[in-house]
């Protein structure tokens, strides 16, 4: 399951061992194709990684806080620091492949 971060704090997602937070927006093409893609890893990787969505358009602040210029963007969070940063449309394959890579970090 992929919880929504509100009123830009993703303080829990920092305090998760893994996380995967997605930087997207409603009027995105490639963030709605993204969603259900995220969505399936969620639940392959339940108890592994949590996975949070974090709309840009409601959280503005903490985009920009992190860097965010493009959509869609994941970060890799790894007991509260960043180890990975992604931007673009990644079929399943591909993000599965990313996230793995970043947990081994």
């Amino acid at each position: 399951m992929v919880k929504k971060i509100q009123n830009n704090n993703m303080d829990e997602a920092l305090q998760a061992k893994a996380a995967v937070v997605d930087f997207s927006a409603v009027w995105c093409g490639p963030c709605q194709m993204l969603a259900p893609v995220l969505e399936e890893l969620s639940g392959d990787l339940d108890g592994k990684v949590a996975f949070y969505n974090a709309d840009t358009d409601e959280n503005t602040q903490l985009a920009i806080a992190n860097g965010i210029t493009n959509i869609p963007a994941l970060l890799f969070l790894k007991d509260g620091k960043v180890v990975g940063k992604n931007v673009g449309f990644m079929p399943k394959p591909e993000l599965e492949a990313w996230v793995k890579g970043c947990m081994e970090q």
